[in-house]
């Protein structure tokens, strides 16, 4: 039998890797260690999104949507061939960066993620081809294979205009955007249908059809406003505008249809899992706000001026909207225990260290001062995190996962 659970684990421990991997970056400047600062950061980045998010999402949905006998063998193999790819990156990005082994395993890695979203939509039931949430997580996937188009161009970026290119920091926010808003989110909102519609909750296909297109049309345009830091003509502020508003629309149709069937999603949750869902919902909320802003002129340059900005934004993105998700439908599921300590702790690294980054982007911005012991302070709050994930990994030992909850 498949142990699903253990493979949550394994992404659980790529996170507190990553989060180690934080601390290690925090700390850096307070005390100098004989590392190329630069290749961690992208060891970090790589574990965090590859190891941590990609790993939870496709066993979550290879538990809840595929889960049979005679298909286990086959996604066993690219289990384990998705695991290599990530030994291969943990083993050449910290010494060398980008560069010949590192680029081999990342190349490897898409072409794992390819191979999993075919055999995804081939084997998924035809009983849940028109739900709600296999739509979306369909969507997801295809929005996942779309960003890689950024990771295959910038080899042709760096040969042809080289690093220095505005192309080449293009294809990686184009990356970063389908990943974060196309990929993950969406991903964590078919899961949330997923719930709805196991336990019979009816969702108007017009309504549904008007959260689905104003989201998916929402997620490309907003896509422009990554492009804004060049400063193009007016029609792609415009464009990136648009985008945003109508994420932000999404947004409002998917929290209506949560607040409408509010008393049976707390008879479904226990009072902390809705909780978490509710916290999920309101940085999520502030993550699409502070998206909008950066259609205005003034904000887009100060969000392409300012580096803590965009270093805040994409962590709040990470460690608040998508991390909670997740950390949400981990702990429904059965696949970790989260209890109100692990909880508590994992926030409390969250919000010291994002009023910190967002203080220091704050300070650049208006002048105001950065107090002697700032870089200390943001060394032990990212402590904070790897201390709340050992607790949940602890904590979850004798956990079993519920069987398509």
């Amino acid at each position: 039998m498949l142990n699903t659970k253990s493979h949550i684990k394994l992404s659980l421990g790529y996170f507190l890797l990553a989060a180690l991997l934080g601390v290690v970056l925090r700390s850096y400047v307070v005390a100098p260690m004989p590392i190329n600062y630069r290749f961690i950061v992208h060891t970090h980045s790589h574990i965090a999104l590859l190891g941590w998010v990609y790993i939870a999402l496709t066993t979550l949905l290879y538990q809840l949507f595929l889960n049979k006998e005679e298909l286990q063998g086959k996604y066993r193999a690219i289990f384990w061939f998705t695991q290599l790819c990530l030994l291969g990156m943990l083993l050449s990005f910290p010494f060398q960066g980008y560069a010949l082994f590192s680029i081999i395993f990342s190349t490897l890695f898409l072409v794992a993620s390819y191979w999993f979203t075919a055999f995804f939509i081939k084997n998924a039931p035809t009983s849940i081809k028109k739900t709600k949430a296999y739509i979306c997580v369909k969507a997801a996937l295809w929005f996942m294979i779309g960003s890689s188009l950024g990771p295959w161009a910038l080899g042709a970026i760096m040969t042809i205009l080289g690093p220095e290119s505005i192309w080449y920091r293009l294809a990686i926010y184009f990356y970063l955007h389908f990943q974060y808003n196309g990929w993950m989110i969406l991903a964590l909102v078919g899961l949330l249908f997923y719930v709805l519609e196991k336990h019979q909750i009816i969702i108007s296909p017009k309504i549904f059809s008007y959260f689905f297109w104003s989201t998916l049309l929402g997620i490309v345009l907003s896509f422009f406003l990554s492009t804004l830091w060049t400063g193009p003509e007016l029609i792609y502020y415009i464009l990136g505008a648009m985008g945003a508003l109508l994420q932000l629309i999404g947004f409002g149709i998917l929290i209506k249809i949560i607040y409408g069937n509010r008393l049976v999603l707390q008879s479904i949750f226990s009072k902390f899992q809705y909780g978490i869902l509710k916290l999920g919902a309101i940085l999520l909320f502030v993550k699409m706000i502070l998206q909008l802003l950066t259609a205005m002129p003034y904000f887009a340059n100060l969000a392409s001026t300012v580096l803590d900005f965009t270093i805040g934004y994409l962590h709040w993105t990470f460690l608040g909207v998508i991390t909670l998700g997740l950390f949400f439908f981990l702990e429904f599921h059965g696949f970790i225990k989260l209890s109100k300590s692990s909880c508590i702790v994992y926030l409390l690294g969250f919000a010291i260290t994002e009023l910190l980054i967002f203080y220091k982007g704050m300070a650049a911005w208006l002048g105001w001062p950065l107090f002697e012991a700032y870089l200390k302070l943001l060394a032990l709050g990212s402590f904070l995190m790897p201390i709340a994930l050992i607790l949940i990994l602890w904590q979850s030992k004798g956990v079993d996962a519920k069987q398509s909850v």
